[in-house]
């Protein structure tokens, strides 16, 4: 693996039982960045998520993490990482101060050490008030910052956070968001999942787009915005019989469709002659189209182009995969 790569995975395959997850997938992840990994519902993030983390056994392929190989260094790709998933793990009896020191102690640090540790991170997550308060007290967002302190005691440099924003309202999203700027600031390296593709949008500085088990795109936000269209044209028509004939006759230059408003949007380079002539094209007896507008194009257009009906097809038994594996180990850690 190359010294500038926190992560670099070739060829990784996993099938539970006639449904294969993850159809060989190669990424590479570059040392204190934000890699963000998308996909519809069941593309195989979190599968993916669990084999680097070396929760799950790939059935093929090879992987290193953090300059180890995943399969024979797992001890030292365990040392080196943190995960982070939608459910917040903490001890919801202990005030916030003691579960970082109990993570601390548990992590090997002494007493003394784990009072400072609990200190500094209560300092840096901006929980000092409310470290002397039950967790069961907290706000969604003070836990989920609270969790992601407890996964960062033992300094790891790379930290995989699933979804670490679901369900949070737009203020605790946004603080999250600072909170792991700061932390590639620090040259920790972030493998960030997410439903909300703003966040992708305002924080990876690499994108992947997982699709049906694959890798179907990947670059820079900027880049993959380009690949798909600089602006977008959004075109709302009059009536279903003129919405189904305009996408009919536009068919893969539609890279958005809201069948709800009637609305299609169509990639244009945002000068007023293309527009003027995407106009005339799909209504040239000006009788179609009720009204129109221009946006800069948004990876929700890149996930849209780049997934369609086939993505979506394939999700419930992708998913399905993804939730009984889930399911099972959840009840392995357990001990049920």
């Amino acid at each position: 693996m190359a010294d500038d790569f926190a992560i670099e995975a070739n060829g990784l395959v996993k099938s539970y039982g006639s449904v294969q997850v993850l159809t060989g997938v190669d990424i590479r992840v570059a040392r204190g960045s934000i890699f963000s990994l998308l996909g519809p519902n069941g593309a195989g993030k979190t599968t993916m998520v669990r084999i680097l983390s070396t929760l799950v056994r790939p059935d093929g392929g090879t992987a290193r993490v953090a300059g180890h190989d995943l399969l024979t260094d797992q001890r030292k790709v365990r040392r080196a990482i943190s995960l982070t998933g939608q459910s917040v793990a903490l001890d919801q009896r202990q005030t916030g101060e003691e579960n970082l020191r109990m993570m601390a102690q548990l992590s090997g640090l002494s007493g003394a050490r784990s009072r400072a540790r609990a200190k500094e991170l209560l300092e840096q997550f901006d929980l000092v008030e409310a470290g002397t308060r039950r967790v069961g007290t907290y706000s969604g967002g003070m836990r989920r910052r609270l969790d992601l302190a407890a996964g960062l005691v033992g300094q790891p440099s790379i930290v995989f956070l699933d979804e670490p924003t679901t369900g949070l309202d737009p203020r605790s999203r946004r603080m999250m968001w600072e909170v792991i700027s700061g932390l590639t600031a620090a040259g920790v390296t972030i493998f960030l999942t997410t439903q909300y593709l703003e966040e992708a949008d305002e924080l990876a500085d690499h994108v992947a787009l997982l699709d049906g088990g694959r890798v179907v795109a990947e670059g820079t936000p900027t880049e993959l915005k380009e690949r798909v269209a600089e602006q977008r044209l959004d075109v709302t028509f009059v009536d279903d019989a003129a919405f189904r004939a305009a996408l009919g006759f536009l068919g893969e230059r539609a890279v958005h469709r809201e069948e709800s408003r009637r609305t299609i949007g169509i990639a244009t380079d945002g000068t007023a002659a293309h527009m003027r002539a995407l106009l005339d094209e799909i209504d040239a007896d000006r009788t179609a189209v009720t009204q129109f507008e221009v946006h800069s194009a948004t990876l929700d257009d890149v996930f849209l182009a780049l997934t369609g009906r086939a993505a979506t097809r394939a999700e419930d038994q992708t998913g399905k995969a993804d939730g009984d594996a889930e399911a099972k180990h959840e009840k392995e850690i357990s001990g049920v």
